[in-house]
């Protein structure tokens, strides 16, 4: 059996924190998200587990979709999170990813609204 290294542990979402200290808490439900940057942080994260239960769960109702298509073949690898900007209730970020070994990039500025206690994703405009 190998030993696994704090680095194996480190948060998807390139905070450089070990993932307990970092996004798992919004994720399992622990605790709210206190910013809409951590909220996006803690959904790429959540992407890259392919955990669309949380996705659907900080989308707000009035743009959630049904699902949210993570179940993709063949399926995304996500690579890699660098917020741009963050200001008060919109994140701009460029996430890189693979599908079938062919990299892409998603550069979006996203909207979040806070509600009831909570962050929420609203939409994002897709950047060049």
């Amino acid at each position: 059996m190998s030993k696994r290294t704090e680095v194996d542990h480190l948060c998807p979402c390139g905070s450089g924190l070990v993932l307990d200290d970092c996004c798992a808490a919004y994720i399992n439900g622990s605790l709210p998200a206190p910013s809409a940057k951590a909220l996006m942080r803690s959904r790429y994260t959540a992407y890259v587990q392919r955990n669309e239960s949380y996705i659907l769960s900080t989308w707000h109702r009035s743009t959630r979709p049904e699902t949210a298509s993570m179940n993709t073949d063949p399926p995304s690898k996500w690579l890699s999170l660098k917020i741009i900007a963050c200001e008060n209730d919109t994140v701009e970020f460029i996430a890189r990813y693979k599908v079938q070994g062919k990299a892409y990039r998603l550069h979006e500025k996203s909207r979040f609204v806070y509600e009831d206690g909570q962050w929420y994703y609203i939409d994002g405009e897709i950047k060049s």
